[in-house]
């Protein structure tokens, strides 16, 4: 006789307001393996897995863990269980150190007072057997997003449990990173642990996955064994037809100089060298230019000096012949610049605002959204966010009403480049713009920035995905330690001379 499942989830169906987020769907997780959840952004993934951690409570369906039906009602329950979770967006509390995020809710105490030394060698010694390198007593607010993975990862294995779910866990990560944390998931499954991981990104499911389950709008497509199958018939179930992975480009027709950066720096906030250091470049009409580099290298504090989110210590930006060097963010706004941020929660969007407000939030001041008495109005409004909802394909239960918040991190990217593209800018600036979509989305948005650039714009790309930096710009630009350290032209360059540049190995004379 088989061994029963380690986790059978069975005929679950889970309804929010105007949406049913989970419709009938079986998942079943063979104990020691990983398992792959796939599917468009808001085919209900990260629902299904939050119920299985008891965050939602289904109104239909049981869950199973060996053969026997339990009830999941909260997230202690789920740990009970030895269930475990890496969010998307990680729950960690900033201002503690590393320890004390691990330990956090199962303090080990005596007669009274914390006891720290035995839960730091269980820890060190989780960290060493599984490669999980991590400063105990780092703060979590000074550490690099792969750190605060990894700090994630361990609270589940101090836990002790079997179980372990990823949601998107390799979103936010740079491509060395991703390949440490596909070997520390390859050693956990080969002890017996069963792993279940929500990814958008092919590859790695067919590098890293034994099964795949597929949903498409909150329905169960099917199950294929990954060793049997390709990447475009994954593609295919998973958003119903089949997607180009190649990016379509017309002849480019440079234009004036939009954006010209003159020998910029930018301080740093972690240290006291400078974050980007005399850095200098122009971006033309009718160009995607791509700054490529690994995380960490200034690529975030020259977009902030750039959008006005940061000072600069010294140079000069101008945009369309205009001195923007000290420029209030909505001035650079107002005067063609439109920013689709790195981080979406923290610069895109707010969160409990409705989606209608969020599409207005750069021209709310305007005529047609205010009247002369300074009061919104209401109907422009929401037959403007009605528009850019059904025009960009931006899914939310409740429509334009619907708040931010509760929307899927997909589809609160697409309502941002809804926003910032509709204000017809003459710059883009597009930091991480698919970080975290599906092959669809991906293949939607790399549309819309070439419809930029065809359409006689400018367009600055910041990404660390090597296939977006090799496939979507007409140049690339590659940042090391705060400077730009190579030109290189996407047609004649290859990924490995690209990694030499991005590691520091080889550099060339930019020509500004």
């Amino acid at each position: 006789m088989e061994a029963p499942y380690a986790i059978e989830m069975l005929h679950i169906t889970k309804r929010f307001p105007g949406i049913i987020a989970n419709d009938d769907i079986t998942l079943q997780l063979k104990k020691g393996e990983i398992h792959a959840l796939l599917g468009e952004n808001g085919a209900g993934k990260s629902t299904l897995m939050s119920v299985l951690f008891g965050l939602y409570q289904a109104e239909e369906g049981v869950i199973k863990k060996d053969g026997k039906e339990v009830q999941i009602r909260n997230p202690n329950d789920a740990n009970d269980l030895g269930i475990g979770m890496v969010h998307q967006h990680f729950k960690l509390v900033e201002c503690f150190s590393v320890l004390d995020n691990i330990i956090l809710g199962i303090e080990p105490t005596k007669n009274g007072f914390l006891q720290k030394k035995e839960a730091r060698e269980k820890v060190m010694a989780l960290s060493e057997k599984y490669g999980l390198a991590v400063n105990p007593d780092a703060l979590i607010e000074d550490i690099t997003v792969g750190m605060q993975q990894r700090t994630e990862i361990l609270k589940m294995l101090y836990r002790d449990n079997e179980i372990l779910i990823f949601d998107e866990p390799t979103a936010v990560l740079t491509p060395q990173e991703i390949e440490e944390l596909m070997q520390i998931m390859r050693n956990l499954a080969a002890e017996g642990k069963s792993i279940l991981f929500i990814s958008h990104k092919l590859a790695e499911i067919m590098a890293v996955a034994d099964r795949c389950s597929v949903l498409r709008k909150g329905k169960y497509i099917g199950t294929v064994e990954t060793k049997n199958t390709t990447m475009e018939q994954l593609s295919a179930m998973m958003v119903g037809r089949n997607v180009n992975f190649h990016v379509e480009k017309k002849p480019q027709h440079l234009g004036e100089v939009i954006l010209d950066v003159d020998n910029i720096s930018v301080a740093s906030k972690v240290h006291k060298k400078d974050a980007v250091k005399n850095v200098s470049f122009k971006v033309r009409a009718g160009e995607i230019v791509c700054i490529a580099g690994i995380d960490g290298n200034g690529q975030t504090e020259l977009v902030y000096g750039l959008s006005g989110l940061e000072p600069l210590k010294s140079g000069h930006i101008t945009l369309k012949g205009q001195d923007i060097t000290n420029a209030s963010i909505r001035k650079r706004s107002t005067s063609g610049m439109s920013h689709i941020p790195e981080d979406r929660h923290k610069h895109g969007l707010v969160l409990d605002y409705p989606l209608e407000y969020n599409l207005i939030l750069q021209r709310y001041f305007e005529p047609e959204f205010t009247d002369k008495a300074g009061f919104l109005k209401r109907g422009p409004i929401r037959s403007y966010a009605d528009r850019l909802i059904e025009q960009y394909d931006v899914r939310s239960g409740q429509g334009a009403v619907t708040p931010a918040r509760s929307m899927s991190g997909g589809n609160q990217q697409k309502a941002i480049i809804a926003r910032e593209i509709d204000k017809d800018p003459d710059l883009l600036i597009a930091v991480q713009p698919t970080r975290g979509l599906d092959v669809g989305a991906i293949e939607y948005i790399h549309k819309q920035l070439v419809a930029q650039r065809d359409a006689g714009k400018a367009v600055l790309l910041v990404s660390l995905e090597l296939d977006e930096v090799m496939d979507v710009p007409d140049r690339i630009l590659v940042m090391y330690e705060g400077e730009i350290v190579g030109e290189l032209d996407p047609k004649t360059t290859t990924q490995e001379e690209l990694g030499l540049y991005m590691a520091g190995a080889k550099r060339n004379e930019v020509k500004a």
